[in-house]
């Protein structure tokens, strides 16, 4: 079967070449593609887009396959195909997983659902029985396929962006945005593997089809290989992209990988050496992803305007093989002619002219071969240059070899004892010349030059004539010299060339160095077919020696990068061929005439430029140049310089610390962090470095990389509390509070231990609070935070209701707990402030405002149950949404008061309703949902919800600070998208309209006792399901403590409230309404109700109309009885209740006759009342009274009353006064010398003047009549009973002053 797919499949991609000269685009998606996968036969892709759809494409029609699956609520990040091809998986922005039918397009399951923010990456298991997802919640998770049941959750310390299943299906590969790479094992998810990769996030990752490798790509822009089992890199990384890239694949036969980035390229990459295959495939826009075909031939990929994008890159593939074999075939055979110059001793039967004259044979394989002939015979001349060189300068093989190991005493004594036995051999006092100028004397090296010439002249002598001559700085007579010892090599290339370089070096010893180097290398030019070997030693030893005199000087930057550019002249003979060929015994020549040391040459340049980076303080590049030396040397060669490479170390490690100090005092982190990493990677060994760079990458807040570090600080030095010190920092900084907290008290115990005593010092200096002082320091700031709290809330991510103690536990158990608690171990006193922002954070909680449906989940429903698995019908569904709501809102804890209320326990009963008004006061957020409000309802859908005209609600909007309103289908009212709905302007004056709450109020509500009145008519018109709930409901707006007791009548409970608010205010205002009185007391209503109608406000007043009045009333007789009435009235008690007996002070005037006006309404009676010092009025009332008159008086006393209200004095509320200070310049003006008595009389006259003024305007009375027991009881009117006072000069009329008992 698997043969026929792939014959499918090449089919498909041959037609497909017939069709696309490069690229074929395909249109569907509306924008842009970001994820997709090839089906198994290759004919056949899916692609998932942010237009919210998965489409399937016909590879060889370029068209679309059906209708597009639809399904996601946000963008589709990632998709995934079953290995049978039968189901696809998606997954993006809106958290959910979603599996579908491949033929009829349905979902195979419910969306799967666990991650808290968006999927990123899917990945079935080779069996297909398990899918893997990562998210940007930082967990990857694993799921069963078939029943969508989570298997594991594995957690990343920052998002993940890629996960991946290896071939085999037993390892699980991640990558994340905090640039690691996990590698875990899916039988146990142990974490086999993790490893920083890249310097910027790990977007994808894929294995190689043998599961040996792994390959990365990241928004560094590389892609790196690596090896699965261990974390070594392999190889160099692939570098060409110029932005991020998004997107990698690998092939099936593992021979190349393709990226898609956003420099708009998609690029193809060779697996075994890593480099560019091919041109980039140029792209309009930037790429989402690319995938490869099967069989190899076919890439597509998906850009950012929604174009799949189909690529023909057979013929890119062949071009590259071809190339790449060529260059194979090309170095096996440079190897194979290396290999035979090296093996033949002389070629001396090979003429070069002879060579170049072969004629071209024009059969190309034969030119082939007679090129390779002639390369071979190049580079034989190239390294035996010298051969006949040594033949023509005669030196004895013992003198040589003396030259050679530097024993120019040896050399000289044989040579003495030559001349001495022969005192005719030229040769003897050439050679002799040579040592003795190697001795530097001069003289000497002249005279036996001289004599070797006057004997014979020869080739030897002339070149020790012209050393010797250089040496003395006779520059013109050496050159003379030289230019004779060419008369001896005139058919001989080889032996002119050698002169030409002993020339050049004679003359730059000579101190013409420039002039000699110009030489050297206007020969290499002139002889770059023949003999480069030479002319490219001798330049680079003349290089080396202008480097060497300018570190002498002490010029160590030129130095090195003198060095250095000898070593980047000759990088194309670097490595094997440079070394080689300074060790090449012909080239010793240099070595017998001038003392070279070519053996050690190039270990010599690399020291040397270590050596001047270091001195130049180019401390990085100093490490650089070394790590590269020690890479190429053998561990002979290293061992040979193992005490130079010692103390280069410590001199690099000693100035890494320096500098990187110094750069972290310039706030130059980034140099620091290199400095640091430098001598790292030259000592690893080395503690205080890794302490450096841990600090450098704490302050950079890459806490994975400073805890890579401080593990390496601890393994090196695991008594001392430093690594302990940092790795505290380091956990806390990737929220590993609790191993943080473990590791803090570790590092306490390293200090308690230490054998320094200064450094068990530190741990008393710093007064590191213990974990037992941070606890008990929390637990006190949680139980004063909950003082305020539900007793009972639902846990918004566990969906379990939980009580006090449940609460603090979650807590405990938290990260935040984890967190401030190691936070707070490593100050030295508690922070209690922090410890309070961080309770008040956690534990802040979300209260529910609803209309009760028909069946409410209560308590005993949801208690030791997951809400969010309970069936969703019903008001249930209102529960679990509202719970949702409030944990994606960053919220922990919510409560409804349906279930967080045990209402069986009358105690929680009681402390829950008088607790309420706080709760919802304290809360951080109420959300009001509106049932009955339809979604994309106008303004005005508020004022007609029946949550509008419900008894407890009022408390309910009125307590919170933050409140959010919700319509019928959870989404916000008016579409008003705000924090706070009480800053929504239409919201408000919506609300103000319909419940007469003026905005202050409504915004900045204050319980409490002011504003009585006001406050009962905004409840005056509200509805509970039970009657007493109307008092209940009010207790928290009037700041009132009561007992809560169910199955009294409604009067009762509104009388105990009234009651308390009279009582406790002294606000006589609760006793203006109208309608039928209370069976509590006749002085308060029966209903809330009858608090409907406006309070009975009079008109008052002007300061003009007081002052007139006042000065009418300034008789002596007015005036001292207008005092005695203000004393007496301002000695009057406030109002009390004493067993439901209202004691009412007022100013009382008796009634003298009643009579009847008349039928009202049936059932309402008018009366004509009298009564002394008053004007005539009437009064409408169900009840009947007695008529009488003062002719016919009654048995029964009746009194119209006016309630005596301490502010009728006039005088200021004490909380506004300004108090003086007894002695203060204040207290000397009102009360002291030199204020007169009289001015004090003139003040209390005129407050009682002004009292009488308004004593005598109209006034709210009360009609009573008294009672057997000399009490009274109001006699209820429906409407208000405004009297007057005859004469306001008649004093005596309102003397009439004292407290009722009203029953």
């Amino acid at each position: 079967m698997s043969v026929e797919l792939s014959d499918v499949a090449r089919n498909a991609d041959f037609i497909l070449e017939e069709h696309l000269t490069q690229s074929r685009i395909m249109l569907g998606h509306k924008s842009s593609v970001l994820a997709a996968a090839f089906f198994k036969d290759g004919r056949r892709v899916v692609t998932s887009s942010s237009d919210k759809t998965l489409r399937i494409w016909d590879v060889q029609k370029g068209a679309l396959v059906g209708a597009p699956f639809e399904g996601h609520k946000g963008w589709v990040r990632a998709v995934a195909i079953s290995p049978d091809d039968r189901i696809i998986a998606s997954g993006g922005e809106d958290k959910t997983i979603i599996l579908w039918n491949v033929e009829n397009k349905q979902k195979t399951l419910d969306p799967l659902v666990k991650h808290a923010r968006d999927v990123n990456s899917l990945c079935f298991s080779p069996d297909g029985k398990k899918l893997a997802s990562g998210s940007s919640d930082c967990t990857v998770v694993v799921w069963d396929a078939e029943t969508g049941a989570v298997l594991a959750t594995l957690c990343h310390n920052s998002v993940v962006l890629t996960v991946v299943f290896s071939p085999d299906g037993l390892k699980l590969a991640s990558g994340s945005k905090d640039n690691t790479i996990r590698v875990w094992r899916t039988n146990d998810t142990e974490v086999l593997l993790e490893f920083n990769a890249h310097q910027d996030r790990v977007r994808s990752v894929v294995w190689s089809h043998d599961g040996q490798q792994l390959v990365s790509a990241s928004y560094d822009q590389t892609v790196k290989f690596w090896n699965s089992s261990n974390a070594d890199q392999i190889g160099q990384p692939c570098a060409g992209h110029t932005a991020w890239i998004y997107s990698l694949a690998i092939s099936f036969d593992n021979s190349f990988i393709a990226t898609a980035s956003c420099d708009n390229t998609v690029r193809l990459w060779s697996t075994k050496t890593h480099e560019q295959i091919g041109q980039a495939l140029e792209h309009t826009t930037w790429i989402g992803c690319v995938i490869i075909s099967p069989n190899g031939e076919l890439l597509m990929s998906g850009d950012g305007d929604g174009k799949v994008w189909l690529w023909s890159i057979k013929n890119i593939l062949e071009d590259y093989n071809a190339e790449d074999r060529l260059k194979e075939e090309q170095q096996r055979l440079l190897t194979d002619a290396a290999a035979n110059v090296l093996s033949t001793p002389f070629i001396t039967d090979i003429d070069q002219n002879d060579i170049q004259a072969q004629p071209r044979n024009e059969d190309s394989d034969n030119c082939d071969i007679k090129s390779h002939y002639s390369s071979e015979t190049h580079a034989a001349s190239s390294i035996l240059s010298f051969s006949s060189s040594f033949d023509s300068l005669p030196i004895n093989p013992m003198v040589r070899n003396a030259c050679i190991t530097g024993d120019l005493h040896t050399a000289e004594e044989i040579l003495t004892q030559k001349i001495d036995t022969d005192g005719d051999n030229c040769d003897s006092y050439a050679s002799r010349s040579v040592v003795m100028a190697r001795n530097s004397d001069w003289d000497q090296a002249l005279r036996d030059a001289v004599n070797s010439i006057d004997i014979q002249p020869s080739l030897m002598g002339c070149i020790s004539k012209g050393i010797a001559l250089c040496g003395k700085g006779q520059v013109w007579n050496a050159m003379e010299a030289f230019d004779l010892a060419f008369t001896f090599a005139i058919h001989d290339s080889m032996t002119i060339n050698l002169l030409l370089l002993i020339k050049a070096i004679a003359l730059f010893n000579a101190g013409h160095r420039e002039e000699a180097i110009r030489r050297v290398q206007d020969l290499a030019i002139a002889r770059q077919h023949l003999d480069t070997l030479s002319c490219n030693v001798v330049n680079s030893y003349l290089h080396v020696q202008l480097a060497t005199i300018a570190f002498e000087n002490g010029r160590y930057l030129e130095a090195a990068e003198q060095f250095t550019e000898v070593l980047v002249t000759n990088m194309n003979m670097t490595g094997s061929s440079l070394r080689t060929a300074l060790y090449e015994p012909r080239l010793k020549i240099f070595t017998v005439l001038f003392g070279w040391d070519l053996d050690s040459l190039w270990q010599t340049i690399h020291q040397r430029q270590c050596d001047a980076f270091l001195r130049a303080d180019q401390v990085i590049e100093a490490i650089e140049a070394y790590q590269y030396m020690m890479h190429m040397i053998d561990e002979a060669e290293k061992t040979s310089c193992l005490g130079w490479s010692t103390a280069f170390k410590q001199d690099c490690i000693a100035r890494c610390v320096a500098k990187g100090k110094e750069a972290v005092v310039a706030n130059d982190q980034a140099r620091a962090f290199k400095l640091y990493s430098a001598g790292i990677g030259l000592d690893p060994s080395y503690d205080l470095l890794f302490v450096h760079r841990s600090n450098e990458n704490l302050r950079r807040n890459s806490y994975a990389e400073a805890l890579s570090d401080v593990e390496q600080v601890i393994k090196l030095n695991p008594s001392s509390h430093i690594g302990y010190q940092l790795k505290h920092e380091a956990l806390y900084g990737v929220h590993r509070y609790d191993e943080a907290v473990v590791t803090f008290n570790i590092m306490l115990s390293k200090l308690e231990d230490a054998p320094d005593t200064q450094i068990r010092q530190l741990r008393r200096k710093y007064h590191y609070v213990t974990p037992c002082e941070v606890e008990r320091a929390i637990r006190g700031a949680i139980h004063a935070h909950l003082d305020t709290a539900p007793l009972r809330l639902l846990n918004t991510s566990t969906g379990r209701l939980c009580d006090r103690q449940a609460q603090i536990t979650a807590f405990m158990e938290s990260t935040e707990y984890e967190k401030l608690t190691s936070s707070l171990m490593t100050h030295g006193h508690l922070q209690l402030e922090c410890i309070k922002e961080v309770v008040v954070m956690y534990f802040r909680w979300v209260m529910l405002s609803h209309t009760w449906e028909t069946k409410e989940p209560l308590l005993l429903d949801i208690q030791n149950k997951v809400v969010y698995d309970l069936d969703p019908v019903g008001a249930m569904v209102k529960l679990q949404t509202f719970c949702k709501i409030s944990r994606n809102a960053g919220y922990h804890w919510a409560w409804s008061d349906t279930c967080c209320i045990d209402q069986h326990n009358n105690a929680e009963l009681q402390r829950s309703i008088n607790s309420m008004f706080i709760w919802y006061r304290h809360s951080s957020l109420t959300i009001i949902y509106l049932s009955d409000v339809a979604p994309s309802s106008k303004s005005g859908a508020l004022a007609k919800s029946a949550w509008n005209t419900r008894g407890w609600t009022l408390q309910e909007f009125l307590a919170p600070k933050v409140i959010l309103f919700y319509q019928a289908d959870w989404t916000p009212y008016l579409n008003d998208r705000s924090h706070n709905h009480k800053e929504s302007v239409p919201i408000m004056h919506e609300l103000e309209d319909s419940t007469t709450i003026n905005a202050q109020a409504l915004v900045a509500f204050r319980p409490g006792m002011r504003g009585v009145r006001e406050k009962l008519q905004w409840a005056s018109t509200r509805v509970t399901t039970l009657q007493e709930d109307i008092a209940y409901s009010l207790f928290g707006i009037f700041g009132v403590h009561l007992p809560v007791i169910y199955g009294e009548k409604k009067h009762h409970a509104l009388g105990r409230l009234l009651q308390a608010i009279v009582a406790q205010s002294g606000d006589i205002s609760a006793l203006d309404w109208v309608g039928k009185s209370s069976e509590f007391n006749s002085c308060l209503p029966g209903d809330i109700a009858s608090y409907e109608a406006p309070p009975c406000i009079l008109p008052s007043l002007s300061e003009d109309e007081m002052q007139v009045s006042v000065s009418n009333l300034r008789s002596a007789a007015v005036v001292e009885l207008a005092v005695a009435l203000y004393a007496q009235l301002d000695n009057l008690c406030a109002p009390r209740f004493a067993n439901r007996r209202l004691l009412l002070p007022c100013i009382t005037f008796l009634v003298t006759g009643v009579r009847r006006h008349g039928l009202h309404r049936e059932t309402y009676f008018t009366y004509d009342i009298k009564a002394d010092g008053l004007q005539d009025l009437s009064i409408t009332t169900e009840d009947k009274l007695t008529q009488f008159s003062q002719a016919r008086p009654s048995r029964q006393t009746f009194l119209l009353v006016r309630p005596w209200n301490h502010h009728d004095l006039g005088l200021s509320d004490f909380s506004d006064d300004m108090q003086t200070v007894p002695g203060s310049p204040l207290d000397d003006l009102c009360w002291g010398y030199p204020k007169e008595v009289g001015l004090v009389d003139l003040e209390s006259q005129s407050r009682a003047l002004r009292l009488m003024v308004r004593l005598g305007q109209p006034f709210g009375a009360l009609l009573l009549a008294q009672q057997r027991g000399g009490e009274y009881k109001r006699i209820a009117s429906d409407h208000d009973i405004v009297a007057r006072v005859k004469d306001v000069t008649a004093v005596r009329d309102m003397s009439n002053v004292r407290t009722v008992e009203i029953l």
